[in-house]
């Protein structure tokens, strides 16, 4: 049975990089559409072999920066041949963090750091009285 798996190595510098791992006997190599908003994102991808191991490509995609805005952006990568989803990147940008819960903790420890440093001033205060 064929198998292809796109697994990501990294995002740096707006490149979302990734292994395309394709198994089984004489297995076709997929051609990766990537989608934004279910619309074809043109450009901005290669797909190179691996010198090294057999079946695996490296695959780069530059994320386009006129894409990206406030809110959730996902770039979906798929086996154009079988519409199979291998993988997918999603970025988080603008209003839309002002109600992510990492962004509510991040909030929670600045202020219990706060309470902490003036509860520590105020047992020192009574103290010394």
């Amino acid at each position: 049975m064929d198998e292809v798996t796109l697994v990501k190595t990294r995002l740096q510098a707006g490149i979302w990089e990734g292994e395309l791992h394709v198994s089984g006997e004489a297995a076709p190599l997929p051609e990766i559409e990537v989608t934004h908003l279910d619309q074809p994102v043109s450009g901005g991808h290669t797909l190179s072999e691996d010198p090294e191991r057999d079946g695996v490509w490296f695959f780069r995609f530059a994320v386009p920066g006129e894409l990206l805005g406030d809110g959730v952006q996902t770039f979906v990568f798929s086996d154009r041949g079988t519409g199979a989803v291998l993988n997918s990147l999603t970025l988080i940008a603008g209003e839309a963090l002002a109600d992510d819960i990492r962004a509510e903790m991040d909030l929670l420890r600045q202020e219990l750091d706060m309470l902490k440093r003036a509860f520590r001033r105020h047992c020192l205060d009574t103290g010394a009285n």
